[in-house]
């Protein structure tokens, strides 16, 4: 009877539109045969008698019911996966296609037609069809898994929330992924005990280390997407205790559209453990600026560049326009946001700043309405020696597109800087603070554009941050090398401050150099004893740590720029604006102009005192 019942499945599965539309077809016949018999006696007699009269019932219910059905998606569903989501698309079909038949018997003038037939067929219908699906998911849950000899990892939820219940139905509808889920952990004691799809919550996050034991658990998956750094680092703490693997879905700031996939699974990452509260945003006020509107993105492959684009994609811009130098970055970008967003409509340039008459060209032709430029040389060291790439990249590159944009009205322009720009010891934060200058300089002549700065501290895992660095110590046997054991600096996610630059571009009324709150210091010490243990390694057994020195431009302290003398407050929490700076603007654009000279010709020692001279 099941091989029976299998074969029959199977053919299903080849002929599944047809199938479904011919049940779909026989249902409603047998549901409205049904309802009459209920009104009018189940005497063969009244049944004919009822359809000679109203014969074209029948023929004007399925093209309502089939055509609503394809309206509503119905036949495009997995129905072995069957949800509450299902469910009430059917009900709203059903009732949709009821409806829609009952208006139109009251307008071909049927004042006499037993309208209760089709609320009664309507009831019968609903239980044919949905009871139909519902066997199917019961029928394929029933199954016994057919691959008995494959390993399968014994899995602990810790979450018994949205996610963690999201998580759990991937796993047991999906054997290819080789988890058997074991049960929850929850720290809420009003889920203690209850089920979860027949499975317990046993316990809280002190208990992992009892509880893996116990259960022989194998791999623990954290299932809060919502968590505090400071959750996340004591569970992960009792997941190294009890010695199973432990894995992590993603954060708040990853997901898309609100919901978790198995596959989403990861390890834990350092940004995990550093990153803070999610944060509160003004949703109206970014869509105001965002929404329908030309958004183009300079450095758009970049760390940064690349998370506004995904960022800004998720406002419905009316176009995003992707410009960058490197050609590999830009096509990975483009690939991940043809993946993610397949309904936005977007245009890649491979150019560079410092060309004028190129970057004016793309702006004509796509008619940007906000401007985020996030181009720009950040490697400190790596700039020390290169003074001319600094000048010219972070400098005039910046002074085109600021030119650029006022010419071709563009509404907003929002550049991205550094907290290196704060008193500079660098010439990477040099070059930032006189791109500050530049961008201030346009709302001090009036301009109609509203330019703003955002500054910020160093983000995990960008291009050139010690977090990649360490990690490729780490991954070739180590050492990891610090500048000195003292050394902090303060951190933020990359998705964390993409989220406050686009808030505090829709707060900008021009001339604001915003600064984002990171927090509180971190060791970079503590960062790499936490980078070795997460990548299964003992700190001083497995991998040594070394320390270096500090390296030309570098300070041994970052500093703390919301106590900087002046700053004020803004309506967000994380957002401050510093006191606007008095600029001479015929002394700096003369040196700009100097500076530009002195890089075409390759006059290092001028380039790094005129520097000195425009940020003090």
């Amino acid at each position: 009877m099941n091989d029976l019942l299998s074969f029959f499945i199977e053919n299903i599965k080849r002929h599944r539109y047809i199938f479904l539309v011919l049940f779909d077809v026989i249902s409603t016949i047998v549901s409205l045969v049904l309802s009459i018999m209920i009104l009018k006696g189940n005497h063969l007699a009244s049944i004919l008698m009822f359809f000679s009269v109203y014969w074209w019932i029948a023929p004007l219910l399925i093209a309502f019911r089939i055509g609503t059905f394809r309206n509503f998606g119905l036949y495009h569903w997995a129905w072995q996966y069957m949800s509450v989501h299902e469910v009430v698309s059917l009900i709203k079909a059903i009732i949709t296609s009821s409806l829609l038949t009952l208006l139109s018997i009251i307008a071909f003038g049927n004042k006499d037609f037993p309208f209760s037939v089709i609320i009664i067929e309507a009831l019968f219908c609903f239980s044919f069809i949905g009871g139909i699906r519902l066997s199917i998911r019961l029928w394929k849950e029933s199954q016994p898994n057919i691959d008995s000899s494959r390993e399968e990892k014994r899995a602990l939820i810790v979450g018994a929330g949205d996610a963690g219940e999201m998580i759990l139905r991937e796993m047991l509808k999906i054997p290819q992924m080789k988890y058997k889920p074991v049960g929850f952990i929850d720290d809420d004691p009003t889920k203690n005990n209850i089920l979860i799809h027949h499975l317990p919550v046993l316990g809280k996050c002190d208990d992992i280390p009892i509880i893996v034991e116990k259960y022989e658990i194998d791999e623990i998956i954290l299932a809060i997407p919502t968590a505090s750094s400071k959750q996340i680092r004591r569970i992960v703490s009792l997941c190294e205790e009890s010695r199973a693997k432990f894995r992590i879905v993603p954060g708040i700031f990853e997901l898309i559209d609100g919901t978790v996939h198995v596959n989403q699974i990861r390890n834990v990452e350092i940004e995990d453990l550093l990153g803070r509260e999610p944060i509160n945003l003004d949703m109206k006020s970014i869509s105001s600026y965002i929404s329908d509107a030309n958004i183009l993105i300079t450095g758009a492959g970049g760390s940064i560049g690349a998370e506004l684009c995904r960022q800004v994609a998720m406002y419905n811009p009316s176009k995003l326009v992707l410009l960058g130098k490197g050609e590999n970055s830009i096509y990975d970008i483009q690939l991940e946001l043809k993946e993610k967003f397949p309904f936005l409509t977007f245009s890649t340039y491979i150019a560079d700043v410092r060309d004028f008459d190129r970057i004016n060209n793309i702006f004509k032709e796509t008619k940007p309405d906000v401007v985020f430029h996030a181009a720009a040389n950040k490697h400190v060291f790596l700039m020390e020696n290169n003074p001319e790439e600094a000048v010219l990249n972070n400098i005039i590159g910046t002074k085109n597109v600021v030119d650029i944009a006022e010419n071709n009205n563009v509404k907003k322009f929002v550049m991205i800087s550094t907290d290196k720009a704060v008193h500079p010891s660098s010439i990477m934060g040099a070059t930032k603070r006189a791109a500050e200058m530049i961008v201030q300089l346009k709302t001090m002549s009036g301009s109609s554009t509203k330019f703003v700065s955002v500054r910020f501290g160093n983000v995990l895992g960008s291009r050139g941050s010690v977090v990649p660095l360490f990690k490729k110590q780490i991954a070739s046997g180590g050492p990891v090398t610090i500048t000195h054991p003292e050394a902090t600096r303060y951190f933020m996610t990359i998705p964390e401050a993409v989220q406050l630059v686009i808030q505090a571009g829709a707060m900008g009324n021009g001339g604001e150099i915003f600064v984002l709150d990171m927090g509180q210091p971190v060791k970079i010490i503590d960062l790499a004893k936490d980078l070795i243990r997460l990548s299964g390694f003992e700190v001083g057994v497995d991998i040594e740590i070394k320390y270096v020195g500090l390296k030309p431009g570098e300070k041994l302290f970052e500093e703390i720029l919301t106590s900087e003398e002046g700053m004020k407050t803004t309506k967000h929490e994380k957002i401050f604006i510093t006191p606007p700076s008095k600029i001479n603007i015929d002394a700096l654009m003369a040196n700009i102009g100097i500076l530009e000279k002195m890089a075409h010709d390759g006059q290092r020692d001028e380039i790094k005192k005129k520097l000195r001279e425009i940020a003090d």
